[in-house]
C-alpha cells in the first residue's frame, strides 16, 4: 500500500502518513489475506486520518466500510459480519472506540466482533506531529521553514486536532493581518487561541 504524506482533512486527500504511531494499523490492513476472519475494527481518535486509511484499504483490498460502526443497528452488523466470511470480500468497521466499550446487546454478535481483528490508529508521534504541520502549512501556502515547524511540533499539544486547529489559527492569523508566518506571529497567535501557554519564552 502505497501511503505518502497524508491528512484527513480533505475527503478527496487519500494520502497517508506513516510512522510509528501507527504503522502497525497499516501492517494489519496491508495483510488482510492472513486475517483469521474476514472482518477487522478500526479505532483512533477523530481526525487521525482513520477514514482516509480506510478508504486506502477499500481501494487496496475491494473490501467493504462501515463507517461511526457503534452508532450501526445490530442486526445491520451482524448480517455483514456474516456476509464477509460467505463472501471473502474483507469488511473493515470505524470507531471510536473497540467492542468490549460498546453495548452489543446480542451475544452471537458479541462473539464474532470479539474473533474480529483490532486495528488501532494510536496519537501521533513526534515525527507525525512534525510532519503533519509541514504538510498542512505548504498546502495553505504558507511558510513551512524547518525552524518554524520544529517550533510549533515541540509546544502544542500531540494530538491530530491539536494539529488541525494550530494550522487553521496560523491561516487565519496570516490571511487578516497579511503578513508573512514567523515564530513570533505564530507564538502571539496560538497564545491568543490558547493553543499554547502564554510563559515568555527562554533566552
Amino acid at each position: 500500500m502505497a501511503l505518502p504524506l497524508a491528512l484527513p482533512a480533505d475527503p478527496r486527500d487519500d494520502s497517508f502518513l506513516v510512522t510509528p504511531s501507527n504503522a502497525r494499523a497499516v501492517h494489519l490492513l496491508e495483510r488482510w489475506g492472513s486475517w483469521q476472519v474476514r472482518v477487522a475494527i478500526l479505532t483512533g481518535p477523530r481526525r487521525s486520518g482513520r477514514s482516509t486509511l480506510a478508504r486506502l484499504f477499500a481501494a487496496k483490498s475491494g473490501g467493504a466500510i462501515m463507517d461511526d460502526a457503534h452508532a450501526t443497528s445490530e442486526e445491520a452488523l451482524f448480517h455483514a459480519w456474516n456476509a464477509a466470511q460467505s463472501s471473502g470480500r474483507p469488511l473493515l468497521l470505524v470507531t471510536d472506540a473497540p467492542p468490549p466499550l460498546w453495548d452489543v446487546a446480542l451475544p452471537d454478535l458479541r462473539s464474532r466482533l470479539a474473533a474480529s481483528v483490532h486495528v488501532e490508529v494510536g496519537p501521533p508521534d513526534d515525527a507525525l506531529v512534525r510532519s503533519l504541520l509541514d504538510y498542512r502549512l505548504n498546502r495553505l501556502g504558507l511558510d513551512a521553514r524547518p525552524d518554524l515547524v520544529d517550533w510549533l511540533s515541540s509546544r502544542i499539544e500531540r494530538s491530530h486536532l491539536a494539529v488541525e486547529r494550530t494550522v487553521d489559527a496560523l491561516d487565519q492569523a496570516c490571511a487578516e493581518r497579511r503578513k508573512r508566518l514567523t515564530i513570533p506571529l505564530a507564538r502571539a497567535t496560538l497564545i491568543d487561541a490558547g493553543l499554547i501557554a502564554g510563559k515568555p519564552e527562554m533566552p
